[in-house]
């Protein structure tokens, strides 16, 4: 095994062979940490599982490692250097594209030439030869242009994996795209014609034959919850799982590990239904076939109207006096899909086709909304089991899903015993210098591993926290938006534009735009008039501009330089506790005597606060101001936390300081 100091220290292989490369104790530290993570050996751990039920046969490390820390390379490296197959898996494609496009060709160039990485994705982004030839030869109103014709086949002829992101021209929810790529219920597995040359296939075998996996969070958890089936993984076995981006694990566990039934999955079974019946089967079978169709697609409209109009999340009750009638119409369409299943496995005995795939799916989705079906009658009741049920309504869609309250218990029974080592890393994982919520919510013990390696980045010398003054009124006080808006236009005068909004919720994005965009003398964007990319281009470009943004801005928003030099969050981002699956966790820590404020949602909020802190400073050069408009921070007790888990920047209620600040 190769030695972590040779090849980060401040004389090691990298100082010396890798232009512009800094040493960082830090970077090292993360890296000795990883090792020896990787050399704990499987036997070790069994015996120290041994007699303990709750425990498994996995040993972890979290590291919270800010940035500037150079954590990617901090574990790949030991990673590359154990000879043991690894899971990288991360939350964004742009981190992806990192580790894929500067990372793995610098350790190549400098350290294991022969290293053989591979970026694994979701079946959809693979071409299906047998849906391509299917539709070639069916084609009747022409799907695609001969030039469209012409250049995939160009490109099959070329292409290793058939990954859609060869194909720039090929938008992946494109119709066209939609109808020729892989899907789990159209796979006809060894029966499929085309199985000698399928693309999913050979990317298996390249997977398998790899030293590195490259995935996102997505695609691990369906596989994790597919494995739970015995049959149909995407991912070869692997020794050890490295969590990029861990702090979204819980969500995207979450959504893995419940089930939900919507109507539109419904309608387009029906409608793959009806297109094969249609090109495929003899006159009496087709009518069958149709007569099922008509009958599942009334049967699911009457189920979506049978729920109230009002778009939002709400918790399912099938005794509440609003949802009079819902549950017997959904036992009516299980039963319904059910039986179509059985029609639709004897079409398959007698015509093959898809028709085996097709009978999978509806008794999936009956499968799906019985259990839904039996959400508890009442709260207290719904405390015994592990699921919280609730709806969704959308302006196209209607959906019922039983969510697991917690994912500890999932966890253990998938991730942490398939694999012999778990690290989990991010920017944000502590809150007040803790780990004690992450390790709960992930269902690790409080003695597991851990390290909290700060930045590199001068935060003292070159940022500045920006809190207003105690008589600033309260998020909830009367005049709070209108002090809002004036304090933006004050912040972003002394910037000089250069500055990035976020807010809590698109309502306040919007009222802060209309109100700010004529009176700023600068390039106004608000999130939602183009594309994430286009945005953060333009902003970037534009070295005076000004952004409004929500949500997904808050994090994974990389612009170095004086383009981005104020970052302002207008409030303490605390979740909506409305929210069904939110109201379930808080309710499940009071009844056992919990604080789900101080437990749960403070150190959620200090997450996403943190995340929107980060977005200030991305390299060295960097300087700037970051303002949290929320005078919670002085007033409240709970607000100590929050300034804690900030950067180590100087506090100021000063706005002179600010522009101070900004005229040096």
């Amino acid at each position: 095994m190769a030695d972590m100091v040779e090849i980060f220290g401040e004389q090691g292989l990298f100082a010396r062979q890798v232009p512009g490369f800094a040493h960082r104790p830090g970077q090292l530290q993360m890296a000795l940490a990883v090792e020896r993570l990787l050399a704990v050996e499987d036997v070790e751990l069994v015996e120290e599982c041994a007699g303990d039920a709750a425990a498994s046969p996995c040993s972890s490390l979290a590291v919270e490692a800010e940035t500037g820390l150079g954590k990617t390379l901090a574990y790949l490296v030991p990673a590359v250097c154990s000879g043991k197959k690894v899971v990288i898996s991360t939350n964004t494609r742009n981190l992806q594209d990192q580790i894929l496009h500067r990372e793995i060709p610098l350790i190549k160039r400098h350290l294991a030439p022969k290293l053989h990485a591979i970026c694994v994705k979701g079946r959809q982004n693979y071409l299906c030869l047998y849906r391509w030839y299917q539709l070639l030869a069916g084609q009747r109103d022409s799907m695609f242009t001969d030039t469209a014709q012409e250049r995939i086949e160009a490109w099959i002829e070329r292409t290793r994996h058939g990954d859609r992101a060869e194909l720039a021209w090929l938008s992946g929810a494109s119709p066209l795209w939609q109808r020729i790529c892989c899907q789990n219920h159209f796979c006809l597995g060894s029966d499929c014609p085309e199985s000698q040359n399928c693309f999913l296939t050979q990317l298996r075998r390249d997977a398998a034959s790899a030293d590195l996996l490259v995935v996102n969070h997505h695609l691990l958890f369906s596989d994790l919850a597919v494995r739970r089936t015995g049959f149909g993984e995407v991912l070869p076995r692997y020794e050890a799982v490295f969590f990029d981006e861990a702090h979204h694990l819980e969500n995207v566990a979450t959504a893995f590990f419940g089930r939900t039934f919507s109507r539109l999955q419904a309608l387009d079974l029906a409608a793959d239904m009806e297109r094969s019946a249609q090109s495929g089967l003899a006159a009496d079978a087709q009518q069958g076939v149709m007569a099922a169709v008509a009958a599942l697609t009334g049967a699911v409209e009457r189920f979506g109207l049978v729920f109230p109009a009002t778009r939002g999340r709400f918790p399912l009750d099938w005794e509440e006096s609003r949802l009079e009638g819902a549950a017997k119409l959904s036992d009516h369409l299980a039963v319904l899909l059910e039986d179509t299943a059985e029609h639709l496995d004897e079409l398959g005995d007698r015509y093959g086709g898809p028709w085996e795939q097709y009978s999978q799916r509806a008794a999936d989705l009956a499968a799906r909304l019985r259990q839904v079906l039996a959400a508890p009658a009442d709260s207290q009741a719904e405390e015994e089991h592990s699921f919280t049920y609730w709806y969704e309504r959308t302006e196209r869609n209607l959906s019922v899903s039983a969510t697991p309250v917690e994912v500890a218990e999932e966890l253990h029974k998938t991730l942490y015993s398939s694999a012999s080592s778990c690290l989990f890393t991010s920017a944000t994982l502590t809150t007040g210098g803790s780990f004690s919520y992450f390790f709960s919510r992930m269902g690790l013990a409080a003695a597991t591993p851990s390290l909290t390696l700060a930045s590199p980045f001068d935060y003292a010398g070159r940022t500045l926290i920006y809190v207003p003054e105690r008589n600033f009124p309260a998020p909830a006080e009367a005049g709070y938006q209108q002090a809002l808006h004036t304090r933006l236009e004050e912040l972003v005068q002394c910037a000089n534009g250069r500055a990035l909004l976020l807010f809590t919720s698109v309502q306040a994005m919007e009222a802060a735009h209309a109100g700010l965009a004529e009176r700023l003398p600068f390039p106004v964007f608000m999130q939602g008039e183009a594309a994430r990319h286009t945005l953060l281009e333009r902003f970037s470009q534009e070295i005076d501009s000004v952004l409004f943004a929500v949500a997904s801005f808050w994090e994974g928003v990389d612009v170095p330089g004086e383009s981005l030099s104020l970052v302002v969050m207008d409030k303490l981002p605390f979740e909506v506790p409305t929210d069904p699956v939110i109201m379930a966790r808080m309710r499940r820590i009071t009844n056992r005597g919990g604080n789900p404020f101080f437990s749960f949602q403070i150190p959620r909020a200090i997450f996403t606060l943190r995340q929107g802190a980060g977005r200030l400073m991305r390299t060295t050069a960097d300087r700037g101001v970051i303002a949290i408009l929320d005078v919670r921070l002085l007033t409240k007790g709970y607000g100590r936390q929050f300034l804690n888990s900030l950067p180590s920047s100087p506090l100021t209620h000063d706005l002179a300081k600010v522009a101070d600040f900004f005229s040096i």
